[in-house]
């Protein structure tokens, strides 16, 4: 098993972290492949976006739309947990992994099981209408209780707020750098703007007010491009991408190795000066022990 003890740097780059798709699970309505291609596919994909530069992976279960709201089934986790494990073992960066929909507390499980290093919660704090139905508890509370309990403090816990996806009417009257604090103050290890939905451009006039805001590491998780990704560094700890590293630029596809090398080419030096937060991050990826 190689372990995540220091972060893969490449020139000055800082906090580019690559989405691994998994393909759909068994179970969901296109799922058709075997535990072992999933496996083999996610793979694949985690090299390729290793072998470009990136500093980062994520894995996530995208292709298995429509998402549930909860009561994630056995065969997705086991599934995920086979995949995790098999990327932890072929590569040798820091690893996070999401489940959707809202499967918070199964991540938690699955990254401690398997050695990652981060998992991305999308209900960490306050209510929301998502696309696949309401959301309504903060995970918060009870999933830093259940990452106690099973001693998976090392896994960071990096929370979206005002998330893509979904419908903050709930909380028309709380703005993102008020749920930045809300975040913070509840123990979140990072937290993520987005946009409003996979591939569109997040609000700069938002990220700059989380970074105003709180003192967490700010990462982006949407929409970043080559043309905008030094812009986004500027501000933000680090930035998630997906879409653009895709072949035709569609999250579906598989990673493009010349889009992906685009990427972080375009990347390179724009974190010569460090934002607040970074350090945090650096945490992160070296694998040393949760501050919370």
């Amino acid at each position: 098993m190689v372990e995540s003890t220091q972060v893969r740097t490449h020139a000055d780059i800082r906090g580019i972290i690559g989405m691994v798709h998994v393909g759909a699970l068994p179970g969901t309505p296109r799922g058709h492949l075997s535990p072992k291609e999933l496996v083999a596919h996610a793979v694949r994909e985690a090299r390729t976006l290793r072998d470009a530069g990136f500093d980062a992976v994520l894995i996530e279960n995208m292709h298995d739309r429509p998402y549930l709201g909860g009561g994630i089934g056995a065969e997705i986790v086991a599934c995920m947990s086979a995949v995790c494990a098999a990327v932890r073992a072929a590569v040798d960066c820091p690893i996070g992994v999401q489940i959707l929909g809202g499967g918070s507390r199964e991540a938690v499980a699955v990254a401690h099981a398997t050695g990652l290093d981060f998992v991305r919660a999308e209900n960490f704090v306050f209510a929301h209408v998502a696309d696949e139905g309401l959301m309504t508890e903060a995970a918060a509370g009870p999933l830093l209780r259940f990452r106690k309990s099973i001693g998976a403090d090392r896994v960071k816990v990096f929370a979206d707020i005002k998330k893509k996806h979904a419908a903050h009417a709930i909380t028309a009257d709380i703005d993102i750098a008020a749920c930045a604090r809300a975040a913070e103050f509840f123990l979140a290890d990072g937290v993520i703007v987005t946009g409003t939905e996979t591939g569109a451009a997040v609000d700069e006039a938002e990220l700059n007010a989380v970074r105003a805001a709180s003192t967490l590491p700010v990462l982006t998780g949407s929409g970043a491009t080559p043309q905008s990704v030094a812009r986004l560094l500027s501000n933000a700890d680090a930035v998630i991408v997906g879409s653009y590293v895709k072949e035709g630029g569609r999250w579906e596809h598989d990673v493009c190795p010349k889009r992906a090398a685009e990427f972080v080419n375009a990347a390179r030096g724009a974190r010569r000066v460090e934002a607040p937060g970074m350090e945090a991050v650096r945490a992160m990826f070296s694998g040393r022990p949760s501050s919370t």
